[in-house]
């Protein structure tokens, strides 16, 4: 059995055209994929950004209700290590160079081998004492380091997700007749920086005449005309348009060896990215809107079994564990991997089942708490500007970019606080000293009907319907393994009593 995982970070579904037939954005190879795989329609993050959500692929678990950024925790079971227990070779190659900071520890080393292309965003990699050209005039963000690497870029070849696909091509050419083995292909892009080479450029031209390609995670400014929105777009195209002709080059291989018959090969990505809607650019600092929470999923299964066909059930990216325990042969209940949130995708698969759940619950740490059962969706704020009480668990005290000993809140505990986890853990108090205005408005709960609004612009009032998604979500959070405080964060607890009744 083979498997081959394909994620590209940042992949904003409402601009793929197998998702919406006037999206502006060309993806020849994406399409490619899409005729020969099962599209599913409502797939949701479960926690996001980057490093949370690939917690919950390989644990199987969701993350963001314990804690946030971090690394792979000592008491983590992984997707990798089961399959690798059970004789699967396992092989990572990627560009998402947060692997390689502070707060990113333990995932890479859960696989056979890794492959890591040097470049990409703030990784570290060109030095030079001499601070580089800094393009003026220019909007939005512009980082040091990467203006370092980008001097090592000349065309589209030299960039860290086209090299990322290249090699991972290279990876198949020279284990070719060889099987069970489980290939990530993880590319960074279309993350921003949103820097492609001029012939994808071309594709997407306007006459925007200032630097942007890194947009503020903030609400619009004066200077964030729509005109520079437009320009902002179509450098997002433009690096998709690159990462998916270089995604052709690893499809190219798989024709060559016609891994087609017997490998299953699953496409998605990690979370999407605000760029203008809602008011809005960036992520993490907003409510979770579709445009940032539901995301693309296609899954190729040996023999084009239903290949063109779409799924409606709700999907989750913590599904891929079980799933590909399945595909593979292995059964949950002896492998050893504990308890999971995931559920597997083979009934959606093989047609036996339409749904595998009713809700999808999803978020970031420490924001709203978020439920969908596909048409309606309900972000629940938190009941106080002090966003209390809310802990954060974990055993490895790092997170984005730093080390948790030095940098500590005032209250840090030590205990068996994780029902799932073996061994005692940190908990340490992260909610607000003071009371604080929230951002924009995600300090109040909200409620969609996205079948009638699915830009999500016009919150229902409807308490009745309320009631409901919040009874679903305490049932749901209990379902997730929530620590109990969340429960009074989000003043949901009579909904908890009511699921006990």
């Amino acid at each position: 059995m083979k498997a081959i995982l394909i994620m590209m970070d940042t992949c904003n579904r409402h601009m793929l055209q197998v998702y919406n037939s006037g999206a502006k954005a060309r993806t020849p190879n994406i399409d490619r994929l899409a005729e020969r795989s099962l599209i599913f329609d409502s797939h949701f993050i479960a926690s996001a950004p980057c490093m949370p959500a690939r917690r919950d692929i390989l644990t199987g678990r969701v993350n963001f209700l314990e804690r946030g950024w971090g690394p792979i925790e000592p008491y983590d079971v992984t997707l990798p290590r089961i399959l690798r227990k059970h004789g699967i070779f396992t092989h990572i190659v990627t560009d998402h160079s947060h692997y390689m900071e502070i707060g990113g520890e333990g995932y890479l080393q859960q696989y056979n081998t890794w492959d890591f292309q040097r470049g990409q965003e703030t990784d570290v990699w060109v030095s030079s004492i001499k601070d580089p050209e800094e393009p003026e005039p220019h909007l939005g963000t512009v980082f040091r380091q990467y203006q370092c690497n980008r001097t090592r870029f000349t065309d589209d070849a030299d960039r860290p997700t086209p090299r990322t696909f290249a090699a991972a091509a290279e990876w198949l050419r020279q284990n070719e007749g060889e099987d069970n083995f489980f290939l990530t292909v993880e590319a960074f892009d279309p993350h921003e920086p949103f820097d492609a080479s001029e012939e994808f450029r071309a594709m997407y031209p306007d006459d925007f005449p200032c630097f942007y390609e890194w947009p503020r995670y903030s609400a619009l400014n004066s200077e964030e005309t729509p005109e520079a929105l437009e320009h902002l777009r179509n450098q997002y195209y433009a690096t998709l348009s690159m990462a998916d002709k270089w995604l052709g080059k690893l499809l190219d291989e798989v024709d060559r060896q016609e891994l087609w018959k017997d490998t299953c090969i699953i496409f998605t990505s990690d979370h999407g990215h605000m760029l203008g809607e809602h008011g809005v650019t960036g992520k993490n600092r907003y409510h979770a809107w579709d445009e940032m929470s539901r995301i693309p999923l296609l899954v190729h299964m040996p023999e084009d079994c239903r290949a063109g066909e779409r799924v409606k059930g709700l999907t989750q990216n913590m599904d891929l564990f079980p799933t590909l325990l399945e595909y593979f042969g292995i059964d949950r209940e002896t492998s050893g991997c504990g308890s999971i949130h995931g559920r597997s995708w083979i009934p959606l698969l093989t047609g036996e089942k339409e749904k595998i759940r009713d809700y999808a619950v999803y978020g970031w740490f420490g924001q709203p708490v978020n439920i969908t059962d596909g048409r309606y969706t309900y972000f629940r704020a938190a009941a106080n500007r002090k966003n209390a009480p809310l802990y954060a668990y974990m055993a490895a005290l790092t997170t984005y970019e730093r080390y948790l000993g030095c940098d500590m809140p005032d209250r840090v505990d030590c205990g068996k606080f994780l029902k799932q986890c073996p061994i005692p853990v940190y908990r340490l108090q992260m909610d607000k000293e003071t009371e604080e205005a929230p951002y924009l408005d995600i300090g109040v709960s909200r409620l969609y009907d996205t079948h009638k609004d699915p830009g999500q612009q016009n919150p229902l009032t409807d308490k009745e319907l309320e009631e409901k998604m919040c009874l679903a979500l305490a049932e749901q959070m209990e379902l997730h393994d929530a620590p109990e405080e969340q429960y009074k964060r989000l003043r949901l607890e009579s909904y908890q009593m009511k699921n006990h009744i």
